[in-house]
């Protein structure tokens, strides 16, 4: 009989989730819950208040539950599991680990309506469509430089202070970019990875081959602003001008 009054109870008080009016009515906005934890926890985006407190590092949260996760960055802690065999890789969140499992998959869910690109994250997604509507939402403070990813504005700030983070070690040359020392590095060890596909010629940088495939197909996009003609190289182009002025 307890069983079967305390199964009685539960199904009652979830029922009334469905039955009941929603009288936990929040006065700022007019949104409804059905409990008054729900309601004090909304209301707290309203107040701005953030009881719970991290005895760590002192950050604070409107959500227990928030806090919970938060505090798993100080533990280490890494629960979620790759479970592909030789993988193993670990991932704080969950939403982490299903990212990285379609790594595996190749599965790219999210799609550019504007021309049909997909993603395997949707932040990917969000930053990609940028390249359509333009937008730079990362500012320089320094010059006031914008850029679509944060990424590129963090590279970018590093000229203002004239850091080279990425260091030779045959050489000890600094660069800016990776990419930069990558293709430096090649210098040294005289690979060319990146071959044409008209006449076999190999180059160590693809913005050399992307030049030298212009002598294939005639293209010259580099014009002169004061006489029109064109070129296939910037270099050409600059070349030309440092000698007008």
């Amino acid at each position: 009989l307890y069983y079967k009054v305390e199964f009685s109870n539960d199904l009652n008080e979830h029922m009334m989730i469905h039955t009941r009016n929603k009288t936990n009515c929040c006065h700022e906005c007019g949104k409804s819950f059905s409990r008054r934890s729900h309601l004090q926890v909304h209301r707290r985006s309203h107040t701005g208040e953030k009881p719970h407190c991290c005895s760590e590092c002192g950050k604070s949260f409107s959500r227990r539950s928030s806090l919970q996760r938060h505090r798993i960055i100080h533990t280490g802690e890494k629960p979620h599991c790759c479970p592909e065999c030789e993988c193993g890789k670990s991932f704080l969140w969950r939403s982490s680990l299903q990212n990285h499992r379609r790594s595996h998959t190749g599965e790219k869910t999210h799609c550019c309506t504007e021309c049909g690109k997909s993603f395997s994250r949707r932040s990917n997604l969000q930053t990609h469509r940028r390249i359509h509507t333009g937008e730079k939402p990362h500012c320089c403070p320094e010059c006031g430089k914008s850029f679509t990813i944060r990424s590129s504005l963090q590279i970018h700030r590093k000229i203002h202070i004239g850091e080279k983070p990425h260091c030779c070690p045959e050489c000890g040359k600094s660069f800016l970019r990776r990419c930069s020392l990558q293709n430096h590095r090649r210098s040294h060890t005289g690979d060319k990875p990146h071959c044409c596909p008209e006449c076999g010629k190999s180059f160590s940088r693809r913005s050399d081959l992307q030049n030298h495939r212009r002598s294939h197909t005639g293209e010259k996009p580099h014009c002169c602003p004061e006489c029109g003609k064109s070129f296939s190289r910037r270099s050409d182009l600059q070349r030309k001008i440092s000698l007008l002025f």
